[in-house]
């Protein structure tokens, strides 16, 4: 196959087969110009590809693309991150999150005499999981503090706080509609300095 965006896209596990979604192809094609046309980008773009992208979008709210790649690619995609979003940013005219792809497992099975068979890993825990989803959402902001909510009625909302060099204020809300729709987790988002919290 001659080199073109098919190379920047490769679905693993139970979706190999399934052919790329239009957003997918959209990503991709951007992130193989990049690399055909960026010299900044060029190098590091090479080894980099993706496995999964979807659009995520709320009322009022400005549409986001999720963009998924392997773990096994976090530390390349960490060093280009902030250009490579800045440029992904300005070519879809939205804004863009970078995931790594993480897969969770469910508990040990037992066998008739109740021993374990497999040990989960920590890291494939849902708390886990969803822990590190949420500190790939906000790179390169960190988050210094985390309490959770709960309301009479039982529901509950996570409240972050973020510490970032730059104000990442207009992204609150994506962070937020990002977060809910990957995990069903209702949270707010906010910076030191934020006079309102993002709903």
């Amino acid at each position: 196959m001659a080199f073109t965006w098919h190379s920047k896209i490769k679905k693993t596990g139970k979706k190999a087969h399934l052919k790329p979604t239009n957003t997918e192809e959209h990503v991709a094609q951007m992130l193989f110009d990049l690399q055909a046309n960026s010299k900044e980008l060029k190098a590091d773009l090479a080894s980099i590809y993706i496995c999964a992208a979807r659009e995520v979008k709320k009322d009022g709210e400005k549409s986001a693309l999720v963009v998924f790649f392997p773990f096994r690619l976090l530390t390349d995609v960490r060093k280009i991150q902030n250009h490579l979003v800045e440029e992904l940013e300005k070519k879809s005219g939205k804004h863009v999150i970078l995931l790594a792809q993480r897969r969770i497992l469910q508990k040990e099975a037992t066998t008739g005499n109740k021993k374990k068979v497999q040990k989960r890993p920590r890291s494939r825990t849902l708390t886990t999981v969803h822990e590190s989803i949420l500190n790939d959402l906000v790179f390169p902001a960190e988050v210094s503090g985390k309490r959770i909510r709960v309301r009479v009625d039982g529901t509950r909302t996570i409240k972050v706080t973020l510490e970032a060099k730059e104000s990442v204020e207009h992204k609150l809300n994506t962070y937020a509609n990002v977060y809910t729709q990957l995990t069903g987790k209702k949270i707010v988002f906010f910076q030191p300095n934020d006079k309102v919290e993002a709903q």
